[in-house]
């Protein structure tokens, strides 16, 4: 800018040609200018452009998407002059940290930094200190804070979000020169030690001694004296002992094991140590007991201290630390004797573990060092022996001889879980004040169950009074997306509802207007693909259904809906839904046909019920009553079947199991001619499609929800989200809709068969433990096919879809509850195919251990195909071990009782 045009401004600055040469600037989003036309406003002039920039900065939040650039221009500059034109440090730096005007450039901070250098070191001190006491704008704000504290003097801000700046902005090739010449260093990585997520250029960047791998330069620093060795060790070890995920203690594990503690510091920690192997995750557990080892054998491991550690780790499930830690007792008490009294009834605790080969090792270290214990701890280690399971009591009888008493021999009996009792949906929402304050909960629930009831308050109040229901809303929810000033004139740039309903909302902004007609109308009558995937069919006729209540509520023509379930299942009492009918015919209305589509769909035909429902819905005289009355006398009226390609190799396109299923529904040209266009994919309208869909990992609870009467189809439209669960290794959170079928109603079938075994092997634990919970349930209720299930896990098996050690566990699970005769009569169909294998799998040996316990536990006998060929094999390797114990047991058995459910 010229000479002349500065004096020009700075002469206006008092009549307001200097504050409209700035907002010129900003409006025209030029932040470079700012700098400069600030410079020229003095106090007075920066105050009434602080007023103008704040009102710019509301109009900028109401612009239109399709203005993005404009914004982004607008808000840069915005940033930089509302920094200038503020006075107090808190109100600068409220400015400075809005999400709004924080963009991705660089200079944007360089900008801030000229506008702000008159101020005084104090202020820009406060400013900093208050920008990085903000997680998320010190981590994007850093090279402004930074330069603050710098040219301010300011103690370095320790914060979570400038140490995420700090750890991107030096992480590159010169990390460890960049490290050692910054002062802020020693800070700031005691800090970064102290955090519970750890950030990810210090977990993930580069490999052990490459130039951006930050353990080796921080151990390089620590090394050289520049960073504190015993600070470091000591942060390290803290950070450990706290635990946390894996990824966040990563850093720490790497930085000590290149930092290791000396003999004084390994000491001085015993008690840390000792709480690292009773609670860390297995890798750090795994690293406390080799450093406790170390002192154990060396005898500055207290007796008592050596006790609790053992205690610590064989309550842990980890197979090597538990053999780890047995092999580390006999190595102590064969150096020290006196401390068998000590050690060994902690050894004998591991008599009830779970894994039989740990009770065997348990036992065998007892038995080397009873010599070494007193009559009366015999006695106790003897007693405690009764844990024991039964292939191991003559091993026992050995050692104790007469201190062992004799089993106490009961008839068996299967534990299962009671069979649920049915949850009933609450009756209809109250006024419409409660209403919208379920409704304002919902936003932040997946209850299908609150859905559902939230629906059908909206169609209610509704249609009692649609004004006062729309007053409510339109203040409730003022600040939804589709709620704006410019109203329905909006939508002609961008319709908000273009992909679908998205829950509720549409529903609501029906309600006030805010759906375009045409919009509606597309939603109620799109098509469902002939050759669309089972998630994308029952997508569509959930949609559906809320369009055509989006087109009805409000109408008059809708007091209710018929289809909202009464049970949590989404099963719909058939007396409940003909008194809803009578509703309608009282008052001279006709259902909705998606509505009452859904309705017939979830009305429960197996109730003892059904038969007097059917004859007072005939009484009704209604069209939609004689429909029900055929519906609930029809038998299975809807079927699916499911079939698999062959497993091709990868590369080939049908190499995972969720490309490769096949599921064809039924028939039904009697169903396509009474039910609506949404419904036909259910009877016939869905050709089978094995390409992958985009929906293959979202399994909503609602979707579940809408056969809770046909368990058998249900069933065949969640494979492929749970075979995605099964061969893949992110997808988890898909078994929930296994509780809904397992307490829902209808035929169970090879679908069913197939859903529980692809549950039982999913990657995720909490999945199958979803999964052993829907098995237990049906097996309480009569209605497990668990040999089925078993065929099903042997082929998932067999052709390397499901990992061994997932349905290990899921078995060991089920197997702990009690119901080991429902876990051995499943996994006798899995195991033969893998035993006649020509080689056998990885992890076979653990499902035959499992196998044994429960024949052990329950008393089977019999043989079992391929079987014999192991056991009789040489060696000592887990299969054979565990081949020839479930040998023996079969060949034994003991009494039979009754199963039991508790």
């Amino acid at each position: 800018m010229g000479a002349e045009m500065k004096t020009a401004v700075r002469g206006g600055a008092g009549d307001g040609k200097g504050v409209g040469a700035l907002m010129t600037a900003v409006r025209a989003g030029r932040a470079n200018a700012v700098p400069t036309l600030l410079e020229l406003l003095d106090a007075a002039a920066r105050a009434e452009a602080l007023t103008q920039l704040k009102a710019l900065r509301i109009e900028v939040r109401s612009w239109d998407w399709n203005r993005w650039e404009e914004t982004a221009r607008v808000r840069r500059a915005l940033y930089v002059a509302g920094a200038g034109c503020h006075t107090g440090a808190a109100a600068a730096a409220d400015w400075l940290g809005g999400r709004d005007l924080l963009g991705w450039r660089t200079e944007d901070g360089v900008l801030a930094l000229r506008v702000l250098a008159d101020r005084t070191a104090e202020w820009r001190a406060d400013v900093a200190q208050r920008l990085a006491a903000k997680p998320a704008v010190a981590e994007s704000s850093y090279g402004l804070i930074r330069a603050l504290v710098e040219t301010s003097g300011a103690a370095v801000p320790a914060t979570d979000g400038y140490v995420l700046g700090w750890t991107r902005a030096v992480t590159d090739d010169k990390l460890l020169e960049r490290l050692r010449t910054d002062p802020q260093t020693r800070v700031l990585i005691a800090h970064a030690l102290s955090m519970q997520e750890t950030p990810d250029q210090l977990t993930w960047s580069g490999t052990d001694g490459s130039s951006t791998h930050w353990p080796t330069a921080v151990a390089t620093l620590t090394r050289e004296g520049v960073l504190d060795r015993a600070e470091v060790v000591d942060l390290c070890v803290s950070r450990l002992l706290r635990g946390g995920r894996l990824r966040d203690l990563r850093f720490p594990m790497a930085l000590l094991q290149l930092v290791p503690p000396d003999a004084e510091e390994r000491r001085d920690r015993v008690a840390d140590w000792i709480g690292m192997t009773a609670d860390a995750i297995s890798s750090v557990a795994g690293y406390a007991q080799k450093t406790l080892s170390g002192l154990a054998l060396e005898g500055a491991l207290p007796g008592g201290a050596f006790a609790e550690m053992t205690a610590g780790v064989l309550f842990r499930t980890e197979k090597k630390l538990l053999r780890t830690q047995l092999s580390l007792v006999n190595k102590v008490l064969a150096k020290n004797p006196a401390l068998a009294a000590e050690v060994l009834p902690v050894v004998a605790d591991a008599f009830g573990h779970e894994d039989s080969e740990v009770q065997e090792r348990a036992l065998q270290v007892v038995a080397r060092h009873l010599k070494d214990v007193d009559e009366q701890t015999c006695r106790e280690l003897a007693e405690a022996a009764e844990l024991l399971g039964p292939a191991h009591r003559a091993a026992a009888e050995v050692v104790f001889g007469d201190r062992l008493g004799e089993p106490e021999r009961l008839p068996y009996e299967e534990i299962l879980p009671p069979v649920p009792e049915p949850q009933f949906l609450p009756g209809p929402e109250g006024t419409v004040e409660e209403l919208v304050e379920d409704l304002l909960v919902q936003r932040r629930s997946d209850s299908a169950m609150e859905y559902e009831r939230s629906l059908d308050g909206l169609v209610r109040h509704a249609h009692h009074d649609r004004e006062a229901l729309a007053s409510q809303l339109r203040e409730a929810f003022a600040d939804a997306y589709w709620q704006n000033a410019n109203g329905i004139a909006l939508h002609r740039d961008y319709d908000h509802f273009q992909h679908g309903p998205r829950g509720l909302d549409a529903v609501l902004a029906s309600v006030l207007g805010k759906v375009r007609p045409e919009r509606i109308e597309a939603g109620r009558n799109q098509p469902v693909p002939m050759t669309a995937c089972v998630h994308g069919a029952m997508e569509a006729s959930h949609e559906i259904r809320i369009w055509e209540v989006a087109h009805l509520i409000g109408g008059g023509t809708l007091p209710l809906l018929l289809s909202t379930p009464t049970r949590h299942t989404g099963g719909i009492d058939p007396l409940e839904l003909v008194r809803r009918l009578r509703e309608y015919a009282d008052a001279g209305l006709e259902p909705a046909p998606v509505d009452l589509g859904h309705a017939l769909l979830r009305v429960r035909r197996e109730d003892p019920s059904a038969g007097k429902a059917a004859e007072e819905a005939e009484v009704l005289g209604t069209a939609a009553g004689a429909r029900l009355a055929v519906w609930l006398r029809s038998e299975n009226p809807l079927a699916a079947t499911v079939r698999f390609h062959p497993r091709k190799e990868k590369g080939s396109g049908r190499w995972w199991l969720v490309d490769r299923i096949l599921v064809e529904t039924a028939k039904r040209p009697e169903f396509r001619k009474e039910f609506p266009r949404s419904f036909h994919w259910l009877a016939g309208g869905l050709l089978p499609n094995a390409r992958r869909c985009y929906h293959w990992e979202q399994v909503p609870e609602r979707w579940a929800t809408l056969l809770p009467a046909d368990r058998e189809l249900l069933a065949a439209c969640l494979l492929s989200s749970m075979a995605s669960a099964v061969d893949g290794d992110s997808t988890r959170d898909v078994t929930g809709p296994l509780t809904l079928l397992a307490e829902g109603e209808g035929q169970v079938g090879r679908a069913v068969a197939l859903v529980l075994a692809f549950g039982l092997g999913c990657r995720d634990a909490e999945d199958r433990l979803r999964a052993v919970d829907a098995l237990l349930v049906l097996a309480a209720r009569g209605e497990l096919d668990a040999r089925q299930v078993g065929r099903d896990l042997a082929w998932l098996l067999a052709e390397r879809s499901m990992k061994p050690n997932r349905l290990a566990d899921a078995a060991r699970t089920a197997a702990a509850t009690g119901a080991y005769r429902t876990v051995w009569t499943m996994l006798s169909e899995a195991l033969p195919p893998l035993l006649d294998a020509e080689q056998p799998m990885r992890g076979l040996g653990e499902l035959l251990a499992i196998a044994a316990d429960c024949v052990e536990r329950c008393g089977a006998t019999g043989k079992l195909a391929g079987l014999e060929r192991h056991a009789s094999a040489r060696g000592a390797s887990q299969l054979v071990t565990q081949a020839r114990r479930l040998r023996n047991a079969l060949g034994q058995g003991t009494d039979h009782g009754t199963p039991e459910t508790t």
